[in-house]
């Protein structure tokens, strides 16, 4: 029996639907060099750099400097040329990590910088040079197909939008179910009502030259997982030739599982350092 993963096959619909053309923006991280890597943490579409903070709290205990910059959201290119930009103001070696849309940036924007030692992917998207997050989670089969954009998103126009966009948010009555499963209801509540949008186009924006064909990455995958399918982060994993570990969990591993994600960083850090 085929597995039927609903709410990746609406996600990625809404690309289609919009017909969006492809769009092209803090803190600074300016760190001594120290004997650990600094590890810089990427957030996702629907949360902010607060998703990573078990994460954070393990890994400065273990002596890591952590940085969490915010992702705008605005557009895979535009996010990409942010965070690579905040990763020159970064002494040193660094283990660079992202979440679910935070992978298809880290994987842009670790290109070419001899400083970024490790990628770690965390129930996250690994796209290679041309692929889309519309790509990667279109079905191939169409009875696969979920349910429709409207049944998952609230559309929030925002000023200077291409013709067409809009910004995402999960409706309240999806968020739980889909995003944040695994989690108790009422935590999950305050994720719906906290949430930051993404801007459809950075869905269907193509990735370029990715950072894992001369990086070495490490991914977290989460086996219950609502939104990107575990099938696919399996694929991509393999291809990207990843290190994997598994975890009983749905998308949010990294708040529900932090000691585990926390761990397999600090394996990276200390395998390339």
């Amino acid at each position: 029996m085929k597995r039927i993963y609903p709410y990746a096959a609406g996600l990625a619909a809404i690309v289609a639907l919009l017909a969006l053309p492809v769009g092209s923006a803090s803190a600074g991280g300016h760190h001594a060099s120290s004997a650990k890597p600094t590890v810089v943490l990427v957030h996702g579409a629907w949360a902010d750099g607060s998703s990573w903070d078990g994460v954070v709290r393990d890994l400065q205990k273990q002596g890591y400097t952590v940085d969490v910059p915010p992702n705008p959201l605005r557009g895979l290119k535009s996010d990409s040329e942010y965070l690579s930009d905040y990763l020159t103001t970064v002494k040193g070696p660094i283990v660079l990590a992202g979440h679910s849309y935070g992978g298809s940036v880290i994987t842009d924007a670790a290109t070419g910088n001899k400083q970024v030692k490790a990628l770690v992917y965390v129930d996250a998207f690994i796209p290679d040079k041309g692929e889309s997050v519309n790509d990667l989670l279109t079905p191939k089969n169409p009875e696969e197909a979920g349910p429709s954009p409207e049944e998952l998103f609230n559309f929030v126009p925002f000023p200077g939008a291409p013709k067409g966009d809009a910004d995402l948010y999960l409706k309240p009555e999806v968020l739980p179910v889909a995003f944040a499963n695994g989690l108790p209801a009422s935590e999950a509540a305050v994720l719906a009502a906290t949430q930051r949008p993404i801007a459809a186009n950075a869905l269907a924006e193509k990735s370029g030259a990715p950072a894992w064909k001369t990086i070495p990455s490490w991914d977290v995958i989460g086996t219950e997982d609502h939104i990107i399918p575990p099938p696919l982060q399996e694929f991509m994993a393999k291809r990207a030739g990843s290190h994997v570990t598994d975890v009983k969990s749905g998308h949010l591993s990294l708040i529900t599982h932090p000691k585990v994600v926390a761990g397999v960083i600090a394996t990276a850090a200390k395998q390339v350092h």
